[in-house]
């Protein structure tokens, strides 16, 4: 089956000497992993390794059939290149680290066009945006609405947050924040995209909220660990 759909690419990984297999979050069809021949070997080859970097958005024509699990393109192109997530060094390493923990969550061989949406307008704005420092704790606080967990900003008077719980509380539980560390997060609980949060934090600070998001989804998914790209997005923003 012929399937076009556009695509967002997760992870690209070298296979044998010449060849790439790519993992890619597709509009139509959820995550699918596709095997490139001879693509790091020739340079005359069709589809370019270019074209595979990381959260690129693109548009696909691909041979699929349900007995295998890597599938083979047929055309590529970038449908919406980007300005700046490739060529500014803070922004490319916020994309190493989202693209990690997209490829931890992202399983699902089904179409969730709303999710697939989320990611493409938020990468799109994110190319736009100058004040870039807490993008990366945007994002992953809007992702938990398509992933089931979203914070229930109900009652936020409450002096704590439950972050196993996912609720503001009047009493303190295991896995409770409060006073400095609810300031930090409670800004991003329920924020949307199309504003600017304007909060200064110091680096410490951003650390800090970054860990809380990290051990919510911790709590939240079955099997999520820690980025390995966490270490080089702390230094970068250090």
């Amino acid at each position: 089956m012929v399937v076009s759909t556009k695509a967002i690419v997760i992870s690209k990984i070298k296979y044998n000497d010449s060849d790439l297999i790519v993992k890619c979050y597709t509009a139509s069809l959820g995550i699918k992993s596709y095997l490139i021949k001879n693509a790091l070997k020739s340079k005359k080859v069709k589809i370019r390794p270019a074209y595979f970097q990381l959260l690129s958005l693109l548009e696909i024509e691909a041979d699929h059939k349900d007995s295998r699990s890597l599938h083979y393109f047929k055309e590529v192109r970038l449908y919406k290149p980007y300005d700046s997530l490739h060529t500014n060094v803070f922004k490319s390493t916020v994309l190493l680290f989202l693209s990690e923990i997209l490829s931890m969550i992202l399983n699902e061989e089904e179409a969730n066009l709303s999710l697939f949406e989320y990611i493409e307008t938020t990468l799109l704005w994110f190319d736009t945006i100058e004040n870039i420092s807490t993008f990366h704790h945007q994002f992953l606080m809007g992702l938990t609405k398509f992933l089931g967990f979203n914070p229930d900003i109900q009652n936020s008077e409450l002096p704590y947050f439950n972050l196993q719980e996912g609720k503001f509380q009047a009493h303190p539980q295991q896995y409770c924040i409060t006073d400095k560390n609810l300031g930090l997060l409670k800004p991003f609980l329920g924020t949307k995209f199309d504003t600017n949060l304007t909060i200064e934090l110091s680096s410490s600070q951003k650390q800090e909220l970054l860990n809380m998001i990290l051990v919510y989804f911790k709590l939240h998914l079955q099997g999520f660990r820690t980025p390995k790209s966490l270490t080089i997005l702390s230094q970068v923003y250090s």
